[in-house]
């Protein structure tokens, strides 16, 4: 986490600093403690808004150099359009937004957050600091030499609120779910020949220091264990296979788990059935829905989360080798379920299906919800902007597009049915692991719903949304660290009351 912005809250006499972020409506009404500050320059800001064409709104700077009268090297006014209108997702951006306006090389700077027309909530305040942290994120530690413009120092931003004592205790909470973030970017962005089965197990551990209860099966208990379908996708790698089973506890004793499942394919070959060369290192990202559930998991034990929740990651490296699984292979799941191997290159699913079958066999849990990084049919159906959500009970279904609407993790309901669950039926095994290409992704959320019962299940396929994404206010990364912030509302809004 070297180079995040340090991120103090203080009362409006915050600390001099080089540079000073104000904010203003679209009425460029500033709050009292952003007046006292520009007093000493007059109108300056009046009279340069005039001539600029100011005017407040959404995403318009005012970035003056060196303004006279005021003993800064840098005034930045930014327009945040109609305050009372802002959302909890609104805050988030914008915070991301004002870091992207400070230099790599500034050292210190304050932003004062107020408001001419009222207060800024103490949880608005804390979104704001914690879009600053997302947007400071950076992977460079394997950079030798660094350019100036890559080399950015930790800034420290003084944060100046009017509540102070309630957004120290609000952002003590969003600064855990930061850090979940994080954890779940360092670990997509990692290199495959660092971050394998092993090593990703031994990282996810180490939330046993925020109090969360830790199990990780190797590859002999998971012989023993009988799963057969997450253990022939690893049999070629001379890496062992895990699975990780994290317990938070911070609900009643009497209340059933929330599920959260995820997919770690640390490195995808394809196997036998192996990928073009062009593009294969982006497979390092394919453990994504591991990631997410690695970082969620901190994120809920760092703010104290009042839910019982278990996270479960399967890791396996599908590789090519003399031992690895073939095309025409009948494989014996965890459920006792069968399954005729098509395609190697459809093993994320294999994973899955003995993840979730052991979870909910083991654990009883009130709900299951799985993330994987599932097919490359969902980037051709909702592209980078939405994952694909696949679920058997509306009610899940529901909440989890709500939470990703507040969020801006956005999820879209794709269907189920019995005509696609038919594409999947095999001749010679209890079912096939592809239906082929009409439908991909719905065949393979298909393939999974055969080992959940009748426990309210989601799938969300997020090979759209979890790499090579985009460059946004809040993440600059190739890794996002997508779903943690997403399923921490989701648990926060439902589960937690």
């Amino acid at each position: 986490m070297a180079n995040l912005p340090v991120l103090a809250f203080t009362d409006f006499k915050p600390a001099p600093a080089p540079v000073l972020v104000i904010l203003t409506d679209e009425k460029l009404d500033f709050g009292s403690a952003a007046r006292a500050a520009l007093k000493p320059s007059g109108d300056l800001v009046a009279r340069v808004a005039k001539a600029e064409g100011f005017n407040g709104k959404s995403g318009k700077v005012l970035d003056l150099v060196a303004p006279a009268g005021l003993a800064l090297d840098r005034l930045i006014v930014v327009g945040t359009g109609k305050a009372k209108s802002l959302k909890a997702r609104d805050w988030l951006k914008l915070g991301g937004f004002i870091m992207g306006r400070l230099s790599l090389r500034t050292k210190a700077a304050s932003v004062i957050v107020q408001f001419g027309s009222g207060k800024v909530s103490a949880a608005d305040a804390a979104q704001l600091a914690l879009g600053m942290k997302l947007r400071g994120y950076r992977f460079d530690r394997y950079k030798t030499k660094k350019k100036d413009d890559e080399a950015p120092v930790a800034v420290k931003v003084s944060i100046a609120v009017e509540n102070l004592a309630d957004a120290r205790k609000a952002w003590a909470a969003a600064d855990g779910i930061g850090d979940g973030v994080i954890i779940a970017r360092d670990l997509v962005n990692e290199p495959p020949n660092v971050l394998f089965p092993a090593e990703f197990a031994k990282r996810a551990a180490e939330v046993k220091k925020l109090g969360v209860a830790v199990e990780i099966m190797d590859g002999a208990a998971l012989r023993k264990a009988g799963m057969g379908a997450l253990l022939a996708v690893g049999q070629g790698s001379e890496r062992d296979s895990r699975l990780v089973i994290m317990r938070w506890n911070g609900g009643k004793k009497s209340q059933a788990p929330v599920a959260i499942i995820g997919k770690g394919v640390c490195f995808d070959t394809g196997g036998i059935s192996i990928k073009p060369a062009a593009s294969m290192e982006d497979m390092k990202g394919d453990m994504a829905g591991a990631a997410c559930v690695a970082g969620l998991m901190h994120a809920l034990a760092a703010r104290k989360a009042r839910a019982n929740v278990i996270g479960v990651i399967g890791l396996v490296e599908n590789m090519p080798d003399g031992k690895a699984y073939r095309p025409g292979d009948i494989l014996t799941s965890y459920s006792g379920q069968t399954i005729e191997v098509i395609n190697t290159d459809a093993e994320g699913r294999l994973v899955l299906c003995d993840a979730l079958a052991y979870t909910n066999d083991k654990y009883k849990p009130q709900l299951m919800i799985n993330l994987a990084t599932l097919t490359g049919a969902i980037l051709i159906a909702l592209g980078q902007e939405y994952a694909g959500l696949f679920s058997n009970d509306d009610k899940l279904a529901g909440r989890l597009i709500d939470a990703g609407r507040d969020t801006g993790e956005r999820v879209w309901r794709m269907p189920l049915g019995p005509e696609y669950d038919k594409m999947i039926d095999s001749k010679f095994a209890d079912m096939k692991n592809t239906g082929g290409r009409m439908g991909g992704s719905i065949t393979a959320a298909q393939f999974l719903q055969r080992y959940v019962g009748k426990t309210p299940w989601a799938h969300l396929d997020i090979a759209g949304t979890s790499m090579a994404v985009s460059g946004s206010d809040i993440n600059q990364s190739w890794g996002p660290g997508w779903g943690v912030r997403m399923l921490n509302e989701f648990i926060a809004a439902n589960y937690e009351k």
